[in-house]
Order: C-alpha cells, then sequence, then structure tokens
C-alpha cells in the first residue's frame, strides 16, 4: 500500500460535488459532462495534499471549496447559473485529475515500475485517461484501463466480493456492522 485518501475516495468527491451543483447520481459522469462545457480558467480549486510527500490524498478540503464555491454563486433564488455550473465543475475535475496525476508519478518514481494500471469509477474519465497518458509517455512508462463500460463504482466490487465468500461458505450472522473502512489484508483469503 503506497497511499490511500485519509477521507473520501476520489469516486464519492465526484458525487458529493455534483450534488452540490444540482446534479444528479450517480454524479462523477455528470460533472465531467458539464466539466467539458466549462471555462477552466474562472476557477482555480486548490490541489489537496500535493504539497506533502508521499501518496496519500485528501479530498474533504477540495469539497468544502466547491461547496463555498458554489454557494457564492447562487442567486436569491438559491440557484446557480448553468455556465458556473460548467465552470464550477470543470475546476473541481480539474483539480481532482491533476491531484491523481501527481500521486500516480509519485509512485510509479517511487517503485520503479513502468505500469499503471487504473480501476474503479473514476478511471472512466477522459480527462483523467488523457493526463495519465501525458504523464506516463513523459515517464516511460504504460497506463492500461479497462473500456468505460468495465469501469465501475466500488459498490459492485464490493457485492461481487460478497459474493464470491457466500459461494465459499463464508457466512455471518444477520447483525450488521458497519466498517466505513476495511482493509483487504484484515480479510481470510478465499
Amino acid at each position: 500500500m503506497l497511499g490511500e485518501s485519509l477521507d473520501d475516495a476520489a469516486g464519492e468527491a465526484f458525487d458529493k460535488a455534483a450534488k452540490m451543483l444540482g446534479l444528479d447520481y450517480p454524479g462523477g459522469p455528470l460533472v465531467a459532462k458539464h466539466a467539458l462545457l466549462g471555462d477552466r480558467t474562472r476557477f482555480r480549486f486548490p490541489r489537496p495534499m500535493i504539497d506533502r510527500p508521499g501518496m496519500d490524498m485528501s479530498f474533504s478540503g477540495l469539497k468544502t471549496f466547491t461547496l463555498n464555491t458554489s454557494n457564492d454563486h447562487r442567486d436569491e433564488n438559491g440557484k446557480i447559473d448553468p455556465q458556473t455550473i460548467n465552470d464550477i465543475a470543470c475546476a473541481f475535475e480539474e483539480a481532482v485529475v491533476d491531484t491523481l496525476a501527481i500521486k500516480c508519478k509519485r509512485a510509479l518514481q517511487h517503485t520503479g515500475f513502468k505500469q499503471l494500471v487504473i480501476a474503479g469509477g473514476v478511471s472512466a474519465n477522459q480527462r483523467l485517461r488523457e493526463r495519465l497518458e501525458e504523464m506516463v509517455k513523459k515517464e516511460r512508462s504504460q497506463l492500461f484501463y479497462a473500456r468505460p463500460e468495465f469501469c465501475t463504482d466500488n459498490g459492485a466490487m464490493i457485492a461481487f466480493a460478497g459474493c464470491q465468500r457466500l459461494l465459499a461458505g463464508q457466512e455471518s450472522g444477520l447483525e450488521i456492522v458497519t466498517k466505513p473502512r476495511w482493509p483487504l489484508d484484515t480479510l481470510d483469503a478465499i
């Protein structure tokens, strides 16, 4: 494990940013769609934790910045004009993409590996793919990712893992134990 999110995952941050902008769920594809129509120069959002060593990330401050920017641009009826929604979506997407690209570059340099694999819902983001393609080219590395239809939310992956455990005979009672973080290395192998 080279790094992780200290709070929300990137996909969760996309979903929450979408909600702040009044967009539907799942938010990632909608933020990306609006970002295509945005002005990349209008807003400059922070790039969280890029000035700290290591590969850990945090998106809570970026979400707060998005909320404050959204609230600052609401009219007397609480609405944000369509172009401002596009511009905020663009600035948010750029901040997340820049952060992920910087952390991925650090991971390649730290490990000496020449292959980078991205997965999960955010890996379908075209802007992220473009930036990572540019980065790996400069690093003389390769980037691998699935076709967008196979870049699913982690919920689907968790459900599949649960199904595999059930098929392997692993069960638990009906008691619900909530675990916001459940590292893979704490699970018994099946």
